[in-house]
């Protein structure tokens, strides 16, 4: 019986992240047993476990390489069809060891405020975990005896990172390896916009008054352990879309909107963006050291935020300071002023934050 396929617009793919394991772990198998494997079972950070198709495998015996071409499905993703090559080779001297490095086409960090470490290359934190969890499960042999050298390289990657806000936030010389579930939905599409119109209207016929909006998986997750008493299907995970979102809990005469976010989505929306996709507008990190100035922050840490190009530095430099959950609060209390002035009177607002962790560290209402 022929599978239905999914409709147009609604395909999931699967990120930069989980390419890069998948091609690490069948190269590892192929150090392990001399050959490197056409398809290739690769656990995601979501705890899903899904086959991918492996190309230009070859070892012998000290090192292996294998490539995983990205599907990104139906999202209009710029790196979609690129190819996440692994090399690995064995570490002699350094037994249990697996070091993870970048090469050609990804980029390097160079500015503060993404949570990756300046002169390194841009591998988020949790591919990096799922990387280094992938190559573990089939080189446990291996490292007993030896360590491993992974290296992700992205060989069309300095070209695609011209079609990406990666060189205006500092990372030069190639695509990011990112991903926190491995899955990629097709956010960017009327598909998905649809989804969210639809989320918020089946919340409205909850009977409990309230959606919770949030901006992707682990806002969501922060705020479903925050408001625990509500049922799962008042959460709706808006991606970009605010304006969408917000529209539709008008329509739906909901009494309450809750918004989850993290320092970076809720700049957008206090300076007043209703689609808060990077491509649509900077972040207004003058909104953000005017705040600081509110706050007393010193005036060479203000104009430090004032030039920088993230909302994540700006939090980190109030942080050091003593002032984070300060700084925080006074952005939430602007993303209700801002969204009250579009929205008077029609639902309570509410703005919970968390940081990069998924912890709560302010709120507002």
């Amino acid at each position: 019986m022929m599978e239905r396929s999914a409709p147009r617009g609604t395909r999931t793919g699967f990120t930069t992240g989980a390419c890069s394991a998948a091609a690490a772990r069948a190269a590892v198998i192929g150090l392990v047993t001399g050959l490197v494997p056409e398809r290739v079972e690769c656990l995601l950070p979501n705890g899903d476990v899904v086959t991918f198709a492996v190309n230009d495998g070859r070892c012998d015996g000290q090192s292996a390489h294998a490539m995983v071409i990205k599907d990104a499905g139906d999202d209009p993703d710029c790196t979609d069809k690129a190819h996440l090559t692994a090399d690995v080779r064995l570490l002699p001297d350094q037994p249990g060891q697996v070091l993870l490095t970048g090469g050609e086409g990804v980029g390097i960090v160079t500015m503060q405020g993404l949570g990756l470490t300046v002169g390194l290359h841009a591998i988020n934190p949790v591919p990096r975990r799922n990387i280094e969890a992938n190559v573990r499960a089939v080189g446990a042999a291996l490292l007993d005896e030896a360590g491993l050298e992974v290296r992700i390289s992205v060989p069309q990657g300095e070209e695609m990172a011209k079609k990406t806000t990666n060189a205006r936030l500092g990372i030069l010389g190639g695509i990011s390896i990112l991903g926190t579930t491995g899955i990629v939905k097709p956010y960017s599409t009327a598909a998905y916009r649809a989804s969210v119109v639809q989320g918020v209207h089946v919340a409205g016929t909850l009977g409990h008054g309230v959606v919770v909006l949030t901006t992707g998986g682990r806002t969501e997750k922060f705020v479903m352990e925050e408001l625990p008493h509500l049922p799962e299907a008042a959460f709706v995970q808006m991606g970009d879309f605010l304006r969408y979102a917000m529209g539709a809990a008008v329509k739906a005469g909901l009494k309450q909107v809750v918004i989850g976010g993290m320092v970076g989505k809720l700049t957008k929306i206090a300076q007043g963006e209703t689609i808060t996709h990077a491509g649509r507008a900077d972040v207004n990190t003058g909104l953000l050291a005017d705040l600081a100035v509110e706050l007393g922050a010193p005036p060479e840490v203000c104009d430090d935020i004032r030039q920088a190009k993230t909302a994540r530095y700006a939090g980190e430099r109030m942080d050091a300071l003593g002032l984070g959950q300060a700084f925080h609060t006074a952005l939430a209390q602007r993303v209700v002023q801002t969204l009250r002035e579009r929205y008077p009177d029609q639902f309570e607002l509410k703005v919970l934050v968390c940081d990069f962790d998924g912890r709560k560290i302010a709120e507002s209402s």
